[in-house]
């Protein structure tokens, strides 16, 4: 019987994947949680696995970098994709999810492990042999015992107790930069005779999106007043504040007067029924649930005040009445300097502790939903097989997964910021294809035979690829 157990702490996305996956192999896990003993800005509760920004998983095409990464996580034996797909609402050629029931699915899973602990507590410190410190729901410090590994998987917004622990274990600076949520609106309150229903060169159906179309009139005036409005932070932020993936809508209005028109308000691939042609901008709306009674503003992240939210929000065609089920909020998000920090299992390259430390999620420097996950299992299957003294295979390079670790935890790789996976950083082709379609192609068809030797590879050395629970 396997005596292991690990240390993780943080149950979010990459957390408790990890934790998941080492139960499997028959690892005893203690997941520490904050919440809701200690809870953060954005967050609404306790709950494993809650979505705090956007409810979208992006993209599903096999030919994406996005879509290779989900059929990696299949490969895998990923749990949290299984409950994805399992509570997933219409998102046209994304995968999106209704969050509540999604981080319900996964409190149930861990819920129900029984070699899963959850302790509900503010991790603090390590000792000096690894052992967790953390204040618990008594308000008092308590001191686990030694675990055979420990795993950080505490988030973009680790507590500042916890964050400066880090940055004394891991000796180098830590970096953090400004991420924004998109502001969330009742489906009652909308204007359904101005607002249609439709995906962006998709018309085969309703579509999955509502959409909401301007003038050119109606954009230049919401433009004025979206650059006049008041903010929760006022000053101008400088580049390296902002991650580029979350940038508030304002911000990118202040680069450019037509730059939203251009991004996320960009009209093409819609025509508005009303007028038969395509609109001069237009702000897609995506469902929150699946019953879609709260639709998402898609790329409305913001760091405008509520009250300024609802008056500027208002003037989009459609919402005048609209009821706010949440305000953008604008938050720091915290990470260390992977490539100085990380070694390529994901554990920290120099620690003077007597036990391996694992830095996962968007604390160890990846981005995003479905990369967090990856970054849980693959963390767990290195953490694995550190505990058993297995040889562990190298995560290939031709994968989605392996092309962002390897530029994550290479130490040449300078002025590191948070990544998602992205065609940009894959291994090139030999020989090289200049059509961008069928270089993609190829891209996905070679992904996918790397994943599928990985997880032979996974087999042969007893480490193996979990079972995944029916939904």
């Amino acid at each position: 019987m396997n005596t292991k157990t690990v240390d993780i702490i943080g149950a979010g996305l990459s957390g408790c994947e990890a934790a998941l996956q080492l139960a499997a192999r028959g690892v005893h896990v203690n997941l520490y949680e904050m919440r809701p003993l200690r809870s953060t800005p954005v967050h609404t509760g306790g709950g494993c696995a809650e979505l705090v920004c956007s409810n979208s998983l992006k993209s599903t095409k096999p030919d994406s970098a996005a879509g290779m990464l989900k059929h990696e996580l299949s490969a895998l034996g990923s749990q949290l994709i299984a409950a994805a797909y399992k509570c997933s609402v219409p998102a046209g050629g994304a995968l999106a999810v209704d969050r509540e029931a999604f981080s319900a699915t996964v409190g149930s899973l861990v819920a129900a492990n029984p070699l899963i602990t959850k302790v509900v507590g503010e991790v603090v410190a390590l000792g000096p042999e690894g052992q967790v410190c953390y204040v618990g729901e008594d308000e008092t410090r308590h001191e686990a015992k030694q675990a055979d590994a420990v795993m950080f998987a505490s988030g973009p917004l680790t507590s500042d107790l916890l964050a400066q622990y880090v940055l004394s274990l891991t000796g180098s600076d830590r970096l953090a930069f400004y991420d924004a949520a998109a502001p969330i609106v009742m489906a009652d309150s909308l204007d359904m005779s101005i607002l249609f229903r439709q995906s962006r060169y998709e018309d085969n159906g309703a579509g999955d999106y509502l959409n909401a179309p301007f003038t050119r009139e109606e954009y230049e005036s919401f433009i004025r007043e979206l650059l006049n409005a008041d903010r929760v932070i006022a000053r101008d932020f400088e580049t390296k504040d902002l991650f580029n993936a979350c940038q508030p809508i304002e911000e990118i209005a202040r680069k450019g007067f037509d730059a939203p028109r251009h991004g996320t308000m960009k009209p093409v691939g819609l025509t508005d029924p009303e007028t038969g042609k395509r609109p001069w901008a237009a702000l897609q709306l995506r469902a929150e649930d699946a019953h879609g009674s709260a639709y998402n503003l898609v790329g409305f992240q913001t760091n405008l005040t509520f009250p300024e939210q609802r008056r500027v929000f208002r003037m989009i065609p459609g919402l005048k009445d609209a009821e706010f089920a949440r305000y953008g909020v604008m938050h720091r998000n915290t990470f260390i300097d992977a490539p100085k920090v990380l070694a390529s299992d994901l554990s920290l390259r120099e620690c003077v502790l007597p036990v391996p430390v694992f830095v996962v999620g968007q604390l160890g420097g990846t981005e995003g939903y479905c990369e967090a996950i990856m970054s849980g299992l693959y963390g767990s299957l290195a953490a694995y097989a550190r505990i058993t003294e297995t040889e562990l295979p190298e995560l290939p390079a031709e994968t989605a997964f392996g092309s962002l670790v390897r530029y994550a935890t290479s130490p040449d790789t300078k002025d590191y910021q948070p990544m998602h996976v992205n065609f940009g950083i894959f291994e090139p082709l030999d020989p090289p294809i200049r059509n961008k379609g069928q270089r993609y192609e190829a891209y996905a068809k070679r992904g996918a035979a790397a994943i599928d030797e990985y997880a032979s590879a996974l087999r042969q050395q007893g480490i193996g690829v979990a079972d995944v629970p029916e939904a």
